[in-house]
């Protein structure tokens, strides 16, 4: 596994890196939880921002990014896509899906290039997300992110 780590790593940099994204990545110890690594990084849990792979019934997938106090407004992700059933996959559809395995998902670098659709309360922010392999994190500006990715911003999350 550990090439495949290296690889997910440098495929997050170089696709950072080609849409012309400044990203800081820091190493940290690795955390049981979303809130013991807002912790270890020194930032709130609003601050990390959660990918994730959202599969379709046709199955094709896209990415929504939630701050890490909230989650997925089904309703509200489902009517801004314009459908009436989309589910979180199993890790190993996940993996197949993006290359990445979970804890590790990031829409930079994804083996295939999935919608993304970005909860508008990360606008406006310096924000951490996943990286592409376990005991890494990135710090990116929010509206860069979203711009550089063609995201949908929208309201899809509700308070955990």
């Amino acid at each position: 596994m550990a090439g495949n780590v290296a690889d997910g790593a440098e495929r997050f940099l170089a696709d950072a890196a080609a849409r012309g994204l400044d990203v800081d990545v820091v190493e940290r110890p690795a955390a049981r939880s979303l809130e013991e690594a807002a912790g270890i990084l020194g930032i709130s849990p609003a601050d990390i921002v959660k990918s994730l792979v959202v599969k379709h019934r046709d199955g094709t997938f896209l990415f929504a990014l939630i701050p890490g106090d909230r989650q997925i407004s089904w309703p509200k992700l489902r009517a801004l896509v314009g459908v009436n059933k989309l589910s979180l996959p199993p890790a190993d559809v996940a993996l197949d899906a993006t290359g990445y395995e979970r804890g590790t998902i990031t829409p930079l670098g994804s083996t295939t290039a999935w919608p993304v659709y970005a909860d508008a309360s990360i606008m406006g922010r310096r924000i951490s997300m996943g990286a592409g392999a376990h005991g890494r994190s990135a710090f990116v500006d929010a509206d860069a992110l979203t711009a550089a990715l063609g995201a949908v911003v929208a309201d899809i999350s509700d308070p955990s």
